[in-house]
């Protein structure tokens, strides 16, 4: 009505937010923040040159916004391990990765860092190295790669109410998509290991036979129960990788 002034429709464009994320993840520090805030390009003129955020004057008051929120969060799991949580760009829509700042925080406060990287092998991974690392100079010196027997059984073309059933053939046929991750990863010139999230219901056979398959990549593969077990359920994966960073 009158006195509450005029109605307005409003809503959220998951695409601009995820272009915003993408570039605080990017950002170096705030000065470079507001730089790439700036260099959005936010529609066009009639001779269909760009018009950027800058030029409307927005960057500024988009940094401020985003202040206090470019400070890292740091947070503990349930080991007292701590652990920073500081941006989350789709990495189907953007790159996929934290940010440049948590990460090269962490490097300066611990001995070994781990981060992930977007969804698959094949969307994350590959963003991660070709684009926050390129941009922030950081190098990598281990990949870990994380399967499941249910997930490579699916591939081999189980239904979902079957995967708690032992099918050694499907996750065989399956394993081709492990493989191209591999081969993915193996492009970009860093040890890789794989990780198996065990389920309580995978066999040793079906262990056996992701195993043997990774064996033809040269790969080391480590069974993990951190789910169930914590820490102690990735320890020899840990020591491992640890291992992979000493010597890389």
């Amino acid at each position: 009505g009158v006195a509450n002034g005029f109605p307005r429709e409003g809503g959220f464009d998951i695409t601009v937010a995820s272009e915003i994320m993408a570039i605080f993840c990017l950002a170096e520090n705030l000065a470079d923040l507001q730089r790439r805030l700036g260099n959005i390009i936010v529609g066009y003129t009639r001779s269909r040159e760009p018009i950027h955020a800058r030029d409307l004057k927005a960057e500024g008051p988009m940094t401020a916004l985003l202040r206090d929120a470019f400070m890292p969060n740091l947070v503990q799991t349930l080991e007292n391990n701590p652990a920073i949580i500081h941006g989350g760009p789709f990495a189907n829509i953007a790159h996929g990765c934290n940010s440049v700042r948590a990460t090269k925080t962490a490097l300066k406060l611990a001995d070994y860092v781990v981060t992930e990287a977007g969804f698959g092998a094949d969307l994350g991974a590959e963003k991660f190295f070709n684009i926050k690392c390129r941009k922030a100079k950081l190098k990598p010196d281990a990949v870990v790669l994380v399967a499941t027997a249910r997930a490579l059984k699916m591939h081999g073309g189980v239904a979902k109410a079957d995967l708690k059933s032992e099918n050694v053939g499907a996750l065989q046929d399956g394993l081709e998509n492990l493989g191209r991750h591999l081969r993915n990863i193996g492009q970009f010139g860093v040890p890789a290991v794989v990780a198996i999230n065990k389920f309580v219901a995978d066999t040793p056979a079906e262990i056996d036979a992701i195993r043997n398959y990774c064996m033809e990549f040269g790969v080391e593969v480590f069974e993990c129960s951190h789910w169930a077990d914590g820490g102690a359920g990735t320890e020899a994966l840990a020591h491992h990788v640890a291992g992979l960073a000493d010597t890389g």
